[in-house]
Protein backbone atom coordinates (compact mmCIF):
# COMPACT_ATOMS: atom_id res chain seq x y z
CA UNK A 1 0.00 0.00 0.00
CA UNK A 2 1.60 3.30 -1.12
CA UNK A 3 1.74 6.55 0.71
CA UNK A 4 -0.72 9.31 -0.19
CA UNK A 5 0.52 12.07 -2.46
CA UNK A 6 1.64 15.42 -1.07
CA UNK A 7 -1.37 17.62 -0.31
CA UNK A 8 0.57 20.72 -1.38
CA UNK A 9 2.44 19.96 -4.61
CA UNK A 10 0.44 16.81 -5.43
CA UNK A 11 3.53 15.49 -7.26
CA UNK A 12 5.52 13.47 -4.73
CA UNK A 13 4.55 10.88 -2.16
CA UNK A 14 4.06 12.35 1.29
CA UNK A 15 6.57 11.55 4.00
CA UNK A 16 5.12 13.74 6.74
CA UNK A 17 1.85 15.12 8.10
CA UNK A 18 1.08 18.62 9.36
CA UNK A 19 0.91 18.42 13.16
CA UNK A 20 -2.13 20.68 13.20
CA UNK A 21 -4.43 19.57 10.35
CA UNK A 22 -2.72 16.28 9.38
CA UNK A 23 -2.38 17.24 5.70
CA UNK A 24 0.28 15.06 4.08
CA UNK A 25 3.33 16.83 2.64
CA UNK A 26 6.60 15.72 1.08
CA UNK A 27 9.23 18.31 2.01
CA UNK A 28 10.11 21.32 4.12
CA UNK A 29 9.37 23.59 1.15
CA UNK A 30 5.83 22.17 0.84
CA UNK A 31 5.35 22.41 4.63
CA UNK A 32 6.36 26.10 4.59
CA UNK A 33 4.03 26.71 1.65
CA UNK A 34 1.19 24.98 3.52
CA UNK A 35 1.82 27.03 6.68
CA UNK A 36 1.46 30.36 4.82
CA UNK A 37 -2.26 29.99 5.50
CA UNK A 38 -3.00 29.00 9.11
CA UNK A 39 -4.74 25.68 9.49
CA UNK A 40 -6.72 24.17 12.33
CA UNK A 41 -7.13 20.73 13.78
CA UNK A 42 -10.15 19.02 12.26
CA UNK A 43 -12.86 18.60 14.91
CA UNK A 44 -15.95 17.44 13.05
CA UNK A 45 -16.64 16.44 9.47
CA UNK A 46 -17.16 19.54 7.37
CA UNK A 47 -20.81 20.48 6.98
CA UNK A 48 -22.01 22.02 3.77
CA UNK A 49 -24.00 25.24 4.13
CA UNK A 50 -27.73 24.67 3.76
CA UNK A 51 -28.27 27.79 1.69
CA UNK A 52 -25.50 28.48 -0.83
CA UNK A 53 -27.14 31.74 -1.95
CA UNK A 54 -27.05 33.08 1.62
CA UNK A 55 -23.40 32.06 2.04
CA UNK A 56 -22.52 33.78 -1.23
CA UNK A 57 -24.31 36.98 -0.16
CA UNK A 58 -22.45 37.08 3.14
CA UNK A 59 -19.07 36.61 1.52
CA UNK A 60 -19.79 39.14 -1.22
CA UNK A 61 -21.04 41.83 1.18
CA UNK A 62 -19.03 45.02 0.80
CA UNK A 63 -17.61 46.59 3.91
CA UNK A 64 -17.08 50.33 4.31
CA UNK A 65 -14.08 51.33 6.42
CA UNK A 66 -13.55 54.88 7.66
CA UNK A 67 -9.90 54.38 8.62
CA UNK A 68 -7.51 52.44 6.38
CA UNK A 69 -5.60 51.39 9.51
CA UNK A 70 -8.67 49.40 10.66
CA UNK A 71 -8.11 46.89 7.85
CA UNK A 72 -6.07 43.94 9.10
CA UNK A 73 -3.04 42.79 7.16
CA UNK A 74 -2.39 39.13 6.30
CA UNK A 75 0.19 38.70 9.07
CA UNK A 76 -2.28 40.08 11.61
CA UNK A 77 -4.91 37.56 10.51
CA UNK A 78 -2.30 34.82 10.77
CA UNK A 79 -1.35 35.90 14.30
CA UNK A 80 -4.97 35.70 15.38
CA UNK A 81 -5.65 32.41 13.59
CA UNK A 82 -2.52 30.75 14.95
CA UNK A 83 -3.20 31.78 18.56
CA UNK A 84 -3.97 28.75 20.72
CA UNK A 85 -5.79 31.03 23.16
CA UNK A 86 -8.08 32.42 20.44
CA UNK A 87 -8.82 28.99 18.96
CA UNK A 88 -9.56 27.64 22.44
CA UNK A 89 -11.86 30.60 23.20
CA UNK A 90 -13.78 29.94 19.97
CA UNK A 91 -14.87 26.57 21.36
CA UNK A 92 -17.48 28.51 23.35
CA UNK A 93 -20.79 27.92 21.55
CA UNK A 94 -22.36 31.13 22.87
CA UNK A 95 -19.40 33.19 21.63
CA UNK A 96 -19.68 31.57 18.18
CA UNK A 97 -23.40 32.40 18.12
CA UNK A 98 -22.64 36.05 18.94
CA UNK A 99 -19.99 36.26 16.20
CA UNK A 100 -22.37 34.62 13.72
CA UNK A 101 -25.08 37.15 14.64
CA UNK A 102 -22.69 40.03 13.95
CA UNK A 103 -21.59 38.51 10.66
CA UNK A 104 -25.11 37.85 9.38
CA UNK A 105 -26.69 41.07 10.65
CA UNK A 106 -27.88 43.74 8.25
CA UNK A 107 -26.71 46.25 10.88
CA UNK A 108 -23.43 44.72 12.07
CA UNK A 109 -22.36 47.87 13.92
CA UNK A 110 -25.40 47.76 16.23
CA UNK A 111 -24.97 44.01 16.69
CA UNK A 112 -21.30 44.58 17.61
CA UNK A 113 -22.28 47.22 20.17
CA UNK A 114 -24.73 44.75 21.69
CA UNK A 115 -22.10 41.97 21.67
CA UNK A 116 -19.57 44.14 23.50
CA UNK A 117 -21.91 44.09 26.51
CA UNK A 118 -21.43 40.31 26.77
CA UNK A 119 -18.48 39.36 29.05
CA UNK A 120 -17.39 36.40 26.88
CA UNK A 121 -17.31 38.52 23.72
CA UNK A 122 -15.58 41.37 25.56
CA UNK A 123 -12.88 38.96 26.78
CA UNK A 124 -12.52 37.56 23.25
CA UNK A 125 -12.13 41.02 21.71
CA UNK A 126 -9.61 41.96 24.42
CA UNK A 127 -7.54 38.86 23.57
CA UNK A 128 -7.52 39.81 19.89
CA UNK A 129 -6.55 43.36 20.80
CA UNK A 130 -3.64 42.07 22.89
CA UNK A 131 -2.41 39.98 19.95
CA UNK A 132 -2.64 42.91 17.54
CA UNK A 133 -1.26 45.52 19.97
CA UNK A 134 0.90 43.69 22.53
CA UNK A 135 2.48 46.88 23.93
CA UNK A 136 -0.81 48.62 24.60
CA UNK A 137 -2.01 46.21 27.29
CA UNK A 138 0.20 47.78 29.96
CA UNK A 139 -1.08 51.25 29.05
CA UNK A 140 -4.71 50.15 29.51
CA UNK A 141 -3.95 48.61 32.92
CA UNK A 142 -2.20 51.77 34.13
CA UNK A 143 -5.15 54.02 33.17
Amino acid sequence: MGRPSCGVCVEAQSKYKCPTCFMPYCSLACFKNHREVPCTKPDLPEQKPENNAETHLLSARSIRVDEESWVLQKDQFESIASSYEIRNTLKNDELCRIISNINSSTNAEDELDKALRDPAFREFSDKISCILNPGEQSEVIES
